[in-house]
């Protein structure tokens, strides 16, 4: 009953329109307060929530993304992709869907890839007739990609956890991340052949390709650097993130020279804002996290789980219902800082592989990114292709559900993320 209410407390104050963060954070609040606990909680949980070394990668991976973004790079890329596979049958759906991959190892963040490539392929793919919602689902989906594909931030935090190596839960999460891009781009190519609007982009020529190849050449070399550089443990994925952020310097300064002071300048307001709207969904994630631990709401689950349930298939199953149910109103990393310490001993028990789980985990964390109401890549995409969340929460529901189709597939063939990190 008490959950019950809570989340009902939650989905009213959302509805009213008090922001996620402040809604987090004054129900949290509300929660210690009426409890009986110590309201001290409440500055420390937002203090512990900003301190942390992994989440200074989340700055320095904007700020790695914007200045690209404001070099116009993101364009450049999707011109690039567009140039070779725009004239396929759902051509632009294709580039959109590659972009993304391709962005996703470099900035390692949902959000950023999500409003880099929106900002460039929305109005693109709607001019070619695809419908609305169709493409706010589409780029909400895609985005999700940067916590699978690596570097990843929840990968880092739930090996943190798990203590199990990052590289191979990095090394997890390739096989899958293309699993996914391939079941999205199939519904891409399925959907635009009977899209009534649809509107196939001509054959670009050979000199077009090799011009705008050229183009993102230095882009897609950032990325492989960043990525080799973590797998062969030359620098930690934070240290990455500021070689990132170094390299995306170089690649639009010297090499491309498409950024001036002013985009650079807008390129600092716009990762600082990003930023801190981030920080307060995750410190206020952090406190009502706290809030409903102390209620013991997650280890009544998890107890629950252990007790009633001695098959992996039906744990999972399980806990894929839990992480959908808890994703409605939090974000991934109160999610995996809060189940991820409790599910983990029945782990070992019922004989699942942590790697595996760590990218089961981490696909469904992607639903909860595009599940409303606090899906944070249905309020990027909203903003960026400035729609109305019905829009964009329409749109998503079929890629919502090739997600969870993913997530079956993985379960039934694990070989699919555990071949890369321990047979290759």
């Amino acid at each position: 009953m008490t959950t019950v209410l809570i989340l009902l407390a939650l989905f009213a104050l959302l509805l009213v329109g008090v922001p996620v963060a402040f809604t987090l954070t004054g129900l949290g609040f509300g929660l210690l307060f009426f409890g009986g606990f110590s309201p001290l909680m409440v500055p420390q949980g937002l203090l512990s929530a900003a301190d942390s070394f992994v989440l200074i990668a989340v700055p320095l991976f904007l700020l790695m993304s914007n200045v690209l973004l404001k070099g116009g790079v993101g364009r450049d890329l999707f011109a690039a992709v567009q140039a070779w596979v725009g004239h396929w049958p759902g051509g632009l759906a294709i580039a959109t869907i590659l972009s993304c991959g391709i962005f996703a190892a470099i900035s390692g963040s949902s959000v950023a890839t999500a409003a880099t490539i929106g900002t460039v392929a929305i109005p693109e793919m709607t001019s070619r007739g695809y419908p609305r919602r169709f493409v706010l689902g589409l780029l909400a989906a895609g985005g999700t990609l940067g916590i699978l594909i690596p570097p990843s931030i929840p990968m880092i935090v739930y090996g943190v956890i798990t203590e199990e190596s990052i590289i191979a839960l990095f090394l997890a999460g390739v096989g899958p991340g293309l699993l996914l891009m391939v079941l999205f781009i199939a519904w891409s190519v399925l959907y635009a052949s009977f899209a009534a609007d649809y509107q196939p982009s001509p054959r670009a020529t050979w000199d077009e390709r090799r011009r705008t190849a050229i183009r993102a050449f230095p882009t897609v070399l950032l990325a492989a650097f960043v990525i080799a550089g973590i797998y062969m443990g030359i620098f930690t994925p934070t240290e990455a993130a500021a070689i990132g952020f170094l390299g995306s310097l170089i690649v639009v300064g010297p090499v491309l020279r498409t950024l001036d002071w002013p985009k650079f300048r807008d390129a600092v307001a716009e990762a600082m804002t990003t930023t801190v709207a981030i920080l307060l969904i995750v410190a206020g994630a952090k406190v009502f996290g706290k809030a409903i631990t102390l209620y013991r709401i997650p280890q009544d689950i998890s107890l629950f789980l252990s007790e009633h349930i001695s098959t992996a298939g039906m744990f999972v199953l399980v806990v894929a219902l839990v992480l959908l149910v808890m994703g409605l109103f939090l974000e991934s990393l109160s999610m995996i800082l809060i189940m991820v310490p409790v599910l983990s001993g029945a782990l070992m028990a019922l004989g699942i592989d942590p790697i595996w789980f760590g990218v089961f985990f981490v696909i469904m964390i992607e639903c909860a990114l595009i599940t409303p109401p606090v899906g944070l890549n249905l309020y990027v995409i909203q903003a960026v292709g400035k729609a109305s969340m019905g829009e964009v929460a329409t749109g998503v529901l079929p890629f919502l559900v090739i997600m969870l189709a993913s997530a079956a597939i993985i379960f039934w063939w694990p070989a699919v993320a555990l071949y890369i990190p321990f047979r290759l």
